[in-house]
């Protein structure tokens, strides 16, 4: 079933609690009609994600989760007097402020011309002075309006619909962020752990940071993924921290690592101490940022009362996936539906090629079966001429079914009906059975296409015995199902999912499936 859009859309702009109750009734209550199909295809992120996990535990790491709300305050902690510049490249949290929503004698008038008969004001006034309050959440205020007003849902949703308070609400800043980096919340983390665990404290963590950035591009994202490791030890240097760098990367499969210390260090990080780490990239050979660590500054640790030296990695994912996987994109990697055009072979559009109608019941598929072993058995037979090829019970009546052509001078099936189906190239073609050899392009389509499988009979066929079956449905003493030269997929009983139709369209791709069929099936219901 697919639903009408268009539709749907301008009945929602004529009354949108009218259409939101009536397309329910699109929505199937009972029957068993999905049987899910293998599409696996993992996101390569997280396959980088599971690989990266499997190597920090497997070198002795403990896996947390770091916080990813963080409060204003805590930015000044780490970074001090470089604060103010950091917290220009973070995300703002924001609330709405609620409304306090009077009834008014007009607004009252409102209501009553919405619900006829409606007369509970004061407990109307009483749910919205909780929810003001925050006695009543907001995903709760329509069902509360539900079970104390006695509403129907769409009639709760109407009446608030009436209130421009609710339409006039402007975000409040808070002080709380968005973290723009995993370390953000590792001061807390190590603050607690310290009081937990014996030294070294070995921790590891990855999710998303969250970043304003000045331009979105190929290199830059909104929400980006880290993986981030720290080690709070009594004694630890530089250089074990550079050589745990090389350690992770090459447990990743990475040799050919470049680190450089950073001449600007930021706050947070020990004047140098702080070093990025580049890879090179395999399709550029340029050296690509992918990560930075270094040595938290003491100064930010004595905020959290932290009296040990503690080493910060952290690890671009998608940097690195750019890497691994030499795309140059950091778009295409994360979104590539957005970002990359869609590729489909050619097995993978015949998979997207479906009958549009089909048989339902048992012996509908016998009536299909038999009509396609009559057109093999008598195709060439000279016409007018009739061969019977079902007669049994279908739906608790009797059917007869032949295969027949009234015309004279041709045959029982036109020159067409064994045509295959192939995919060539991303283009659609009808092959015939005969002849292909004598054009060169067809010769590629046969020796170098993928098959359907699907034969322009085989899918008259299961027409021809859906439609006998609506017949019988319907009370119908005869059916006659005919189909002539076929122009277009449809002509055959054919359909091909939208997406392939676009890549087909969109690639400037053609389907050709002409050729004349010129059968015809006649069915007796008595």
């Amino acid at each position: 079933m697919k639903f009408d859009v268009g539709r749907i859309k301008r009945m929602a702009e004529e009354n949108y609690e009218r259409a939101w109750l009536e397309t329910s009734e699109l929505i199937e209550r009972k029957g068993k009609f999905l049987e899910l199909e293998d599409k696996r295809r993992p996101h390569p992120l997280f396959d980088l994600i599971s690989k990266i996990r499997e190597v920090m535990l497997g070198l002795g790491f403990s896996e947390v989760v770091v916080p990813t709300i963080i409060e204003r305050g805590e930015v000044f902690l780490q970074y001090g007097p470089e604060a103010p510049v950091i917290l220009d490249r973070v995300f703002f949290l924001a609330g709405l402020d609620r409304p306090d929503i009077g009834l008014s004698k007009r607004r009252i008038e409102q209501i009553q011309s919405l619900i006829p008969g409606f007369e509970d004001f004061d407990r109307l006034q009483d749910i919205l002075r909780r929810y003001k309050l925050g006695k009543v959440g907001a995903d709760e205020l329509v069902e509360v309006m539900v079970r104390e007003l006695g509403l129907r849902e769409e009639q709760a949703t109407s009446l608030l619909s009436l209130f421009e308070e609710f339409k006039q609400l402007k975000p409040i800043p808070t002080n709380l962020t968005l973290r723009s980096h995993l370390t953000a919340g590792w001061f807390a983390v190590l603050r607690e752990m310290q009081r937990r665990e014996p030294l070294p404290i070995q921790l590891f963590s990855i999710g998303p940071k969250f970043r304003r950035e000045q331009k979105l591009d190929e290199a830059h994202l909104y929400d980006s993924w880290t993986a981030s490791l720290v080690v709070m030890a009594e004694r630890m240097s530089l250089e074990d921290g550079q050589e745990l760098v090389r350690r992770v990367l090459g447990e990743l499969g990475f040799e050919d690592v470049k680190m450089e210390l950073k001449t600007a260090t930021s706050k947070y990080y020990a004047p140098r101490t702080e070093f990025e780490v580049f890879l090179k990239h395999p399709r550029t050979g340029e050296f690509l940022e992918v990560g930075d660590a270094g040595f938290y500054s003491p100064v930010s640790l004595s905020k959290y009362d932290i009296p040990y030296p503690v080493f910060n990695f952290g690890l671009g994912l998608e940097r690195l996936l750019m890497v691994r996987t030499g795309e140059t994109d950091i778009r295409a990697l994360v979104y590539p539906y957005l970002y990359t055009r869609v590729a489909f072979s050619d097995a993978d559009i015949a998979g997207m090629l479906r009958l549009e109608k089909e048989p339902r019941t048992e012996v509908g598929k016998q009536i299909a079966v038999a009509i396609v072993k009559v057109a093999e058995e008598h195709a060439n037979e000279p016409s007018p001429c009739e061969f019977k090829a079902f007669e049994g019970e279908l739906l608790g009546k009797r059917v007869s079914v032949s295969v027949v052509e009234p015309e004279s001078g041709t045959k029982l099936i036109g020159p067409a009906g064994f045509n295959v189906l192939y995919v060539y190239d991303g283009n659609i073609i009808g092959l015939p059975p005969k002849g292909w050899e004598e054009d060169e392009f067809l010769k590629k389509v046969k020796e170098h296409g993928t098959s359907t499988g699907i034969r322009y009979i085989d899918a008259f066929a299961a027409l021809a015995a859906h439609e006998i079956e609506r017949a019988v449905e319907r009370g119908e003493r005869e059916v006659r199902i005919r189909v002539r030269a076929a122009r277009l997929l449809s002509d055959i009983n054919l359909t091909l999912e939208e997406a392939a139709q676009r890549y087909v369209t969109d690639n400037r791709k053609k389907i050709d499936v002409r050729g004349p069929i010129f059968t015809t099936v006649v069915a007796r219901i008595y």
